[in-house]
């Protein structure tokens, strides 16, 4: 018999997303005339914008001609969307990125899991909690968490965000080598405001770790003081990686894009001690492993930084900030205490009473037939509280919280 990778092997059996999944089925085949509104998984329903479709066409019939066909792209994207990237998205906010820090890719999820490949397995990680549970998974698989004692790894330093510290984690205590944070957040739907996110890059500098920063949501900021990027924040480049995603701001969860920066001045070190660049062992691991994002779908994102695209994009994002605030504010009618929602599209809900997670979960889906997400999926300080998505259409929005009204909490 093949030998397997252990570390595989003491993963929980179900992700998260997939458990939630099978149980609104299992519920679905028992109560086949349920009309269920889900707002759990965070998939999009706006289809994608005008201007980037009409782009996937033009992208296609290029693969007709032998003149304007392409096969394999660039590893690393083409120029055309990466420059776009680089004038739009931090030149404009003050920020020197150059196209060769930036990597083009399927999605951030990718990216954030496989972003470990150029990192030691005895580097010691933390992360806040609750988190988006690829951050821990894929580091369970590269060998770095240790063992699952209490629903947490004993190698991994959790730093809790809950009410009781208004969703601010404190700093490390344990000195760890690599940090995820993602704000604004997933799931709680908070955010750091620019004084908050600089402590954390003076703490990477002045402790010589890297932070790995999840921007997917930093297009649904609209307060002055929450920075959109970490290389907002001066030495930012020299201590954090940054991702960001096209899914949850252009529908492009089914196409499958976006990036990840890694400045050429962010340093680590072998294990003789000599300094290597992560920017070019990013690169060669790219080009071992990925054959790059495709041309059509390139093209389409490249269309999204066209007024015509900028202006789509901006009426769906917001869409589903109005729905974030039917949420919001029909939930906090409900008798409800409510969290997020003004600066991401998530609603992060304190179940009430001493109910469970997955007892909250339970009860949307019986009584109100809504599905959301349990907090405790997302990690230990998540017991308690409850994800919904402002990702639904409107008029299902309203539907489940005149639903979840009835409940009388």
């Amino acid at each position: 018999m093949i030998k397997v990778n252990d570390n595989f092997c003491k993963l929980p059996a179900g992700y998260l997303f997939s458990e939630v999944a099978r149980r609104i089925e299992a519920y679905r085949k028992a109560h086949p005339d349920a009309a269920i509104i889900r707002m759990g998984i965070g998939d999009v329903t706006c289809p994608i914008c005008q201007a980037a479709v009409d782009a996937m066409h033009r992208a296609a019939d290029d693969q007709l001609s032998e003149f304007t066909f392409h096969g394999y792209g660039p590893e690393q994207g083409y120029a055309f969307l990466r420059e776009k990237i680089s004038e739009y998205d931090y030149k404009k906010r003050g920020i020197n990125i150059g196209i060769d820090e930036i990597f083009i890719s399927d999605g951030a999820k990718s990216d954030t899991g496989n972003i470990g490949d150029i990192l030691s397995p005895d580097c010691k990680v933390a992360v806040t909690d609750p988190v988006y549970p690829v951050y821990v998974d894929t580091n369970v698989m590269s060998g770095r968490a240790g063992e699952l004692c209490d629903n947490k790894w004993s190698r991994i330093e959790y730093l809790p965000c809950t009410a009781e510290n208004n969703f601010v984690p404190a700093l490390p205590v344990g000195n760890p080598d690599v940090i995820y944070l993602c704000y604004p957040n997933n799931p709680t739907g908070t955010t750091l405001n620019r004084k908050q996110l600089a402590e954390w890059v003076e703490y990477a500098i002045g402790h010589n770790a890297l932070i790995m920063f999840d921007s997917a949501y930093e297009a649904y900021i609209t307060d002055d003081d929450v920075p959109h990027s970490i290389y907002e924040i001066p030495g930012a480049e020299k201590v954090a990686i940054e991702f960001r995603s096209y899914s949850k701001t252009a529908g492009f969860t089914g196409l499958r894009c976006g990036y990840t920066v890694v400045p050429k001045s962010l340093k680590g070190v072998d294990s003789n001690g000599a300094e290597v660049s992560l920017n070019s062992l990013w690169n060669r691991r790219q080009c071992t492993k990925f054959n790059g994002a495709s041309y059509i779908v390139q093209r389409a994102a490249e269309a999204l930084y066209t007024p015509k695209g900028q202006k789509q994009v901006r009426e769906t994002i917001d869409y589903y900030m109005r729905n974030a605030c039917v949420l919001r504010e029909g939930l906090t009618e409900a008798g409800l205490t409510v969290f997020g929602g003004v600066n991401a599209p998530y609603i992060w809900i304190k179940t009430p009473g001493d109910m469970s997670s997955w007892d909250f979960f339970d009860l949307l889906l019986a009584e109100s037939n809504v599905a959301g997400t349990p907090g405790s999926g997302f990690g230990p300080s998540g017991e308690g509280y409850f994800r919904l998505t402002a990702f639904g259409r409107y008029e299902n929005t309203v539907e489940a919280v005149e639903r979840i009204k009835k409940l009388k909490f």
